[in-house]
């Protein structure tokens, strides 16, 4: 688990007016503005004609909802924005960063929790496996690939 402060401006431009996070999966969030809105990411495959694969939307699908309830005049009291690496790209994750010894399957979520508490905006990643194990490879690599991605955000 890492944590990163984030500049609120240009992170709030990147999460909620740019395609950045889009083919993330959109796991949950909860946004506090004149009354508490919870948002649960889980597909509800009966919905469908054809069923998706996939058990979360992507964020593309509520980002502008999202973004109807922040924005406005005053800045909400609160959020958290819940993110995941798309299940089906877990494997090529593994294989750009050479991570032989994970199988996709094991994984069940690679996190970026994103916090605002009224003045702070900052970033929690975290993993979430199936299986236990004492190797942290598969979390130092995913923090070095969110610290890149945010890098990049304020360049």
């Amino acid at each position: 688990m890492n944590i990163f402060t984030l500049s609120a401006k240009s992170c709030m431009s990147h999460l909620l007016l740019k395609d950045t996070f889009d083919r993330f999966s959109f796991i949950e969030s909860e946004i506090t503005t004149f009354n508490k809105f919870t948002i649960d990411g889980y597909l509800h495959k009966d919905f469908y004609d054809e069923a998706p694969e996939r058990s979360y939307a992507y964020w593309k699908d509520v980002r502008e909802y999202c973004f109807s309830i922040i924005r406005g005049k005053r800045t909400p009291l609160n959020f958290k924005i819940v993110l995941s690496l798309a299940q089906e790209t877990f494997a090529d994750f593994l294989a750009y960063h050479q991570l032989d010894g994970y199988r996709p399957e094991e994984i069940q979520g690679l996190y970026l929790n994103f916090h605002y508490d009224g003045s702070t905006l900052q970033c929690i990643t975290g993993i979430s496996m199936h299986t236990f194990t004492l190797d942290k490879t598969l979390e130092h690599e995913w923090d070095e690939y969110v610290q890149t991605l945010l890098a990049e955000m304020i360049e």
